[in-house]
């Protein structure tokens, strides 16, 4: 990654690094490694076959055993688990700058990545939403590697058309707007993991970011104006070396604004090795 933009072949080395990292405990969602999973209903798996007590479901009376043995037996089964992540990246122009390592939608994009990774390595199924001022890309949850090499292209493609409507000089869609979208998008199960600075808010964040908790649990990364060196806070005008300008909004007084409780706060002048270390602390890994 030069800073400024996402490239494939990078993204795609991020999952050694997703696999090196500790896992989680296999007691935790059922799963081995670092994704949540949540029950949803009766599974197909069987896990014990018992005599009826009023108030079963009739419908699970097994027919075999209770005519073998004359007495009324039921089957009990696993709850699914499902295995789904979104991941939504912030890629509107408040994103598109950065003082250090990179830019904070880079930084946004490698999170998100090594997140998938995992989901994919613990055998989830990952699809992504990546939001521009242009509108969004998004790609369908899917499993397996070739899951995560449609997200990784995605989010390269939807960031070198951000890049494109900030040189045209647009500005952020409100976010709750752009997340109307991932409403639109997002499944009844599993975990949504939004990377975003939060700027440019809009009114209804608050309800739109509940409303995606409803989907599913909602796990809020926010990413740093990377200012570490005390520049005060105030908007400036920042040039890249192609020479396009952008306004910059910082926070200023030498760090960064801490997050809400619910929150993982990620500064972009981390490394991606860092950045898992925060991911995984955030979760009660160590």
């Amino acid at each position: 990654m030069t800073g400024a933009e996402l490239r494939a072949p990078e993204l795609v080395a991020l999952r050694g690094l997703a696999g090196a990292a500790a896992r989680m405990p296999e007691g935790l969602g059922g799963l081995p490694g670092h994704f949540r999973a949540r029950q949803k209903g009766q599974g197909q798996d069987v896990a014990d076959i018992r005599t009826y007590v009023p108030g079963d479901d009739a419908r699970a009376v097994d027919r075999n055993v209770t005519a073998r043995t004359g007495t009324l037996h039921v089957r009990t089964h696993h709850a699914d688990r499902d295995r789904t992540l979104l991941l939504v990246a912030d890629f509107r122009p408040s994103m598109l700058w950065g003082v250090t390592r990179a830019f904070r939608s880079v930084a946004a994009a490698e999170a998100l990545v090594l997140l998938g990774w995992r989901a994919v390595e613990a055998g989830g199924r990952v699809g992504v939403v990546a939001l521009t001022a242009r509108g969004h890309v998004a790609v369908p949850a899917r499993g397996q590697t070739r899951a995560m090499l449609a997200v990784i292209g995605a989010l390269v493609r939807a960031h070198a058309q951000a890049l494109e409507a900030a040189r045209d000089g647009l500005e952020d869609p409100p976010l709750d707007a752009a997340l109307e979208k991932v409403l639109r998008i997002a499944g009844r199960r599993g975990e949504i993991c939004l990377a975003s600075g939060f700027d440019t808010p809009g009114p209804a964040l608050e309800i739109r970011l509940a409303e995606l908790a409803d989907r599913g649990e909602l796990r809020r990364i926010r990413i740093g104006d990377g200012v570490r060196g005390g520049l005060p806070a105030g908007i400036y005008r920042l040039s890249d070396p192609g020479g396009r300008v952008i306004r910059a909004d910082v926070s200023g007084e030498g760090t960064e604004e801490p997050g809400q409780p619910s929150e993982t706060l990620l500064d972009p002048a981390m490394p991606p090795a860092r950045a898992l270390q925060i991911l995984d602390g955030a979760h009660g890994l160590r």
